[in-house]
């Protein structure tokens, strides 16, 4: 059995980008692995400042007092991490941007991880997640021993719900099948 964490970045719950996290949610959880969600919308997450409080502090921390910390402790806890985002400007929501920032205060402890991405945009074409990816990756090149284990990007969907008659969701549950 894996911890599984996934961070839903949608900024409408029940978004195309949130119903794919259910999904992958889903097929985690069948599989028999322990699944949370966090939707980040629901939670207080401040800009990072760049105090330089976490590197003054051996990264155990952050001078900043909201529901990130708890939230780090989850990614560190975990053993697979997915990050959901729906793509606009051909980029990762200002949500997960503001999250990734953010995991500066704790990035040296969330080590030898699983990590899967589930995005969302209005355009089909497959080079349109390209920058986001490269936002991925940029954080991947930071921690300790990241295997990317797949992703999924569901193109065309534009619209609130419009996944849901897709194959898309179908390949998201079998992600979730497969960790």
């Amino acid at each position: 059995m894996k911890k599984v964490l996934i961070i839903s970045s949608s900024p409408r719950r029940g978004g195309n980008s949130d119903l794919l996290c259910d999904k992958f949610a889903e097929g985690a959880a069948i599989s028999g692995n322990h699944v949370e969600k966090v939707f980040l919308r629901d939670n207080e997450i401040n800009y990072c400042t760049g105090c330089g409080y976490c590197n003054s502090n051996d990264y155990t921390s952050c001078a900043k007092h909201d529901d990130m910390a708890k939230i780090l402790d989850m990614m560190i806890d975990a053993d697979v991490i997915v990050f959901a985002t729906p793509i606009y400007f051909y980029s990762i929501s200002g949500q997960m941007k503001t999250f990734i920032d953010r995991i500066c205060a704790r990035y040296p402890h969330i080590c030898d991880k699983e990590f899967y991405y589930i995005m969302t945009a209005a355009d089909n074409d497959p080079k349109s997640v390209q920058h986001a990816l490269g936002d991925f990756s940029g954080l991947m090149s930071c921690l300790k021993n990241p295997q990317e284990k797949g992703h999924l990007f569901a193109g065309g969907v534009w619209q609130k719900g419009d996944v849901i008659h897709t194959e898309y969701m179908a390949h998201a549950y079998e992600m979730g099948l497969n960790v």
